[in-house]
């Protein structure tokens, strides 16, 4: 029996310390076969748990570039779509700008005009030049300088729509500018052309009157008869001034008026010009206040050197020390 089962066993040999005895251990084969198997199926499995483990961390780590990889595609489309509307904001601040800068050069056209205007008719107590709308002018390759304040994508969308806004009110400001510009310089030529009209200035060089305007004794005749105007003594060529911008409507002479100039006025007045030695416009012409028109005379129905001068309202003869200054 015990022959025949021990070709199932094994002998383990323990070798120990010098002095000690070989030990032997008997086992059987299949637990010699048993324990490979089992440490090498533990290895496996271990080996297999660590795929298995790997597998999965793989598998988490692809999943987060997976979405670090949509993050950043959603990061630069945002960051492509900020471009495009900045681009866009851009090229519509830029035409809002280049209007705006036309627009300007028309009101500093309009401007120049009513600067003219007032140069040309103002005086000393008016209220001076007009400020410049025009903007002011700089050189980039002069000092600069100033402290770097980083600027986020939002703050420049904001600031585009900011200057938009005030492209906005500097426009609205533009518009009513431009509609009250002209209007306030046709109201300001209206008012010099009613002023520059009313025939205020001495129409000669002396103001030393020989006859008012009203009733008197007529000269020729010595009954009473009503003066229409005044007479203003001088010498023969001494020059007549046209007492307020107008027209001539005539320049003619008679036997009563001698030779004599009418000027229509606005506002329906008229001056009357007689007894003049010479006339130097003519029907048609425009003539501006203080205008040399002719020389005193003593020519028509008249006693000795001087200038008949009168004024019409309407048909009314009018007293024209009422408006002489």
């Amino acid at each position: 029996m015990r022959s025949a089962s021990l070709p199932h066993r094994m002998t383990l040999l323990v070798l120990r310390e010098a002095n000690q005895p070989v030990k032997q251990i008997q086992v059987s084969k299949p637990f010699v076969i048993a324990v490979p198997i089992a440490a090498l199926l533990s290895i496996s499995g271990l080996i297999i748990s660590l795929q298995m483990q790997s597998g999965h961390t793989i598998s988490r780590l692809e999943d987060t570039l997976r979405l670090q990889n949509l993050k950043f595609e959603a990061i630069v489309t945002d960051k492509d779509e900020a471009i495009e509307r900045l681009q866009n904001q851009v090229i519509t601040l830029s035409g809002q700008s280049k209007e705006l800068m036309d627009r300007m050069e028309r009101v500093s056209e309009l401007e120049a005009e009513l600067q003219s205007f007032i140069d040309k008719y103002g005086s000393k107590g008016d209220a001076g030049k007009l400020s410049s709308l025009s903007s002011l002018s700089w050189d980039e390759s002069l000092g600069r300088g100033g402290e770097f304040i980083a600027v986020h994508d939002q703050e420049i969308e904001e600031l585009a729509q900011e200057t938009s806004d005030d492209f906005l009110e500097i426009s609205a400001m533009l518009d009513e500018i431009e509609k009250n510009v002209p209007t306030t310089l046709q109201k300001a030529k209206q008012t010099q052309y009613s002023i520059s009209g009313t025939p205020s200035e001495w129409p000669t060089l002396s103001t030393r009157l020989t006859s008012n305007f009203g009733y008197r004794t007529d000269p020729f005749t010595g009954k009473a008869a009503f003066h229409a105007g005044i007479d203003i003594a001088g010498k023969i060529g001494d020059p007549v001034y046209a007492a307020a911008a107008g027209k001539v409507i005539a320049a003619e002479s008679n036997r009563s008026r001698g030779k004599y100039i009418i000027i229509q006025h606005p506002n329906g007045l008229q001056s009357w010009y007689m007894h003049l030695s010479e006339i130097k416009v003519s029907e048609g012409d425009t003539v501006k206040k203080g205008q040399t028109i002719a020389k005193l005379g003593n020519s028509g129905r008249s006693t000795g050197p001087h200038l008949h001068f009168e004024i019409v309202k309407g048909d009314k003869k009018v007293n024209p020390l009422s408006y002489l200054q």
